[in-house]
C-alpha cells in the first residue's frame, strides 16, 4: 500500500497528530468529525504543531504550508469514499466505534482497509460488524503522534495476511517503528503499562511515597521519561480507568482491580492535564 491518501476519523489530538503525520509526509489526508467546531479543534493543533516545528527550524515556512495544504476537512464520512486506508480515532466508546465504521464501510470500496486506534476496545468485536471483517485491523498510534515512534498492530480473530503486511508497511512508510499484537484485553502496550499505573495510585493511596518520589523513583531510578503519574494525568486518569476496568472485566483477574483512589479521582472530575488537575494540580502548578 502507497502512501497516497489516507482517511481519519476524528480531529481530536490523536486523530490530528496522525494526519499531521501522514501530510508532512506526503499523503492526501481527509480528516472528518462531527461538526465544524471540532474540526477547527483539529485545524489549530495541527498549526500550533507545525509552527513549532518551524520555530526549531526543523521545518520551514513553505512545507510547513504544503503540509496543511494536503488536509481535507469535512464533516461527511462519505469523503473517506476514495480512501485506501481510514483510521478511526474517535473516542473509546465500543458503540459509537461501530457505528461509525458500519457506515464508513458502505462509502469505501472492497480492497479499503479500515483501522481503529483504540488503545482497549477488542478489534474482533468492531470488525464483527462489517461485511468485510479480513479487512480490519488495529493501529494504535502512541501520543503525541507526531513525536512517539511505535504503532502497536493489532490483529483481529478474522484480519487476513495481506492486510496485516499492508498495514505494517505503510506505518514503516510514516516512519513509525512497529509491534504486532494479537486481539487480548489492552493489548501489548496497556497490557504493561496500565498495570503499572495502576499500582502506583495504590502506593500513593496507601502512602508508601508521594506523588512526586514515586514518580522520581521511577524517572530517576529506571531511566523512564516520564513518572507513572504524570504519564497518567498526561494520558487522562478516565482513561486509565477505562482501561483498568476493560482489563479487569474481560481478564477477571483481582490483580487488575482498578484502584480506588483512581475512581475517586474519576468521579471528581480530576482527569489531568486536559481538565486542570489531576494527580497533581495543573491550575497553579502545585501538587494534588
Amino acid at each position: 500500500m502507497e502512501l497516497k491518501k489516507i482517511g481519519v476519523i476524528g480531529a481530536g489530538q490523536m486523530g490530528a497528530g496522525i494526519a499531521q503525520v501522514a501530510a508532512q509526509l506526503g499523503a492526501e489526508v481527509v480528516v472528518t468529525d462531527v461538526d465544524e467546531a471540532r474540526l477547527d479543534v483539529g485545524r489549530q493543533a495541527i498549526s500550533k504543531s507545525l509552527g513549532r516545528l518551524v520555530k526549531k527550524e526543523k521545518l520551514s515556512a513553505e512545507e510547513m504550508e504544503q503540509t496543511q495544504a494536503r488536509i481535507t476537512w469535512s464533516t461527511q464520512l462519505s469523503d473517506h469514499s476514495g480512501g485506501k486506508l481510514v483510521v478511526e480515532a474517535a473516542p473509546e466508546i465500543e458503540e459509537l466505534k461501530c457505528q461509525i465504521f458500519k457506515e464508513v464501510e458502505s462509502h469505501c470500496g472492497e480492497d479499503s482497509i479500515l483501522a481503529s486506534n483504540t488503545s482497549s476496545i477488542s478489534i474482533t468485536r468492531l470488525a464483527s460488524v462489517l461485511k468485510r471483517p479480513e479487512r480490519f485491523i488495529g493501529m494504535h498510534f502512541m501520543n503525541p503522534v507526531p513525536i512517539m515512534p511505535l504503532v502497536e498492530v493489532i490483529r483481529g480473530a478474522a484480519t487476513n495476511d495481506m492486510t496485516c503486511s499492508s498495514v505494517l508497511s505503510l506505518a514503516k512508510e510514516l516512519g513509525k517503528t512497529t509491534t504486532v499484537s494479537q486481539d487480548y484485553p489492552g493489548f501489548i502496550s496497556n497490557r504493561i503499562l496500565m498495570p503499572m499505573i495502576n499500582e502506583a495510585f495504590f502506593a500513593l493511596m496507601e502512602g508508601v511515597g508521594t506523588a512526586e518520589d514515586i514518580d522520581k523513583t521511577l524517572t530517576a531510578g529506571m531511566g523512564h521519561p516520564m513518572g507513572p503519574l504524570t504519564l497518567a494525568d498526561f494520558i487522562g486518569l478516565d482513561t486509565c480507568l477505562s482501561i483498568m476496568e476493560i482489563l479487569h472485566g474481560e481478564l477477571g483477574d483481582t490483580k487488575y482491580r482498578p484502584c480506588p483512589l483512581l475512581r475517586r479521582y474519576v468521579a471528581a472530575k480530576w482527569l489531568g492535564k486536559k481538565s486542570g488537575r489531576g494527580v497533581y494540580n495543573y491550575a497553579d502548578e502545585g501538587a494534588a
